[in-house]
């Protein structure tokens, strides 16, 4: 008998305000072009199971998949602490290098890279023994984390994988290995 397989689609929050003006975000709502581009969205993929991380922008996006959302606290954006709101020029350039190049360098009142990969990788293993298909709603950050984790690539290729507003990833894993289909395609 074939092991059972977990299909697992990402889907980017639609656009803020934050994302717009390069911003590290906070719990902002999605901006009016994020509400237009969410009303657009006619492919509706099918899922046994709809997750959202617990920010607005998440929740608000998730909803267009149905009504019976879960939110999940291990897919909450990374957190930015009291950095939420600035952009990377507003931060002290040694903030800023210590934010590109350690991973274990946390923000003030934050979440540091090593963390959100821990965080990320214990909610995967998870999900992972779910067979059937769950479409989740989150962060771009925690998409980079999940292609990183299912890669095994080191945590700096975080840095390395862009994810758009309401692209999606998928990733997929039979018999304890994830496998990727895709990463960050455009409109779902």
């Amino acid at each position: 008998m074939p092991a059972p397989v977990t299909r697992l689609m990402l889907v980017s929050h639609a656009r803020t305000t934050a994302m717009r003006t390069g911003r590290f975000p906070g719990d902002e709502p999605l901006d009016d072009s994020g509400v237009r581009d969410l009303a657009a969205v006619t492919d509706i993929p099918r899922a046994d199971r709809v997750l959202s991380g617990p920010e607005s922008r998440s929740v608000s996006t998730a909803q267009i998949f149905g009504t019976d959302i879960s939110v999940e606290p291990a897919l909450a954006d990374i957190a930015y602490g009291r950095w939420s709101g600035l952009e990377m020029t507003d931060l002290p350039d040694a903030d800023a290098m210590a934010w590109l190049s350690d991973a274990a360098f946390v923000p003030p009142g934050g979440e540091s890279l090593v963390a959100l990969f821990s965080r990320v990788q214990t909610w995967l293993d998870d999900v992972g023994s779910t067979p059937g298909r769950t479409l989740a709603v989150t962060s771009p950050a925690v998409i980079r984390a999940v292609v990183a984790l299912v890669l095994e690539a080191p945590i700096r290729s975080f840095w390395r994988v862009d994810v758009s507003p309401l692209s999606r990833t998928s990733v997929s894993r039979r018999g304890g290995a994830w496998t990727i289909g895709g990463v960050a395609e455009k409109s779902i």
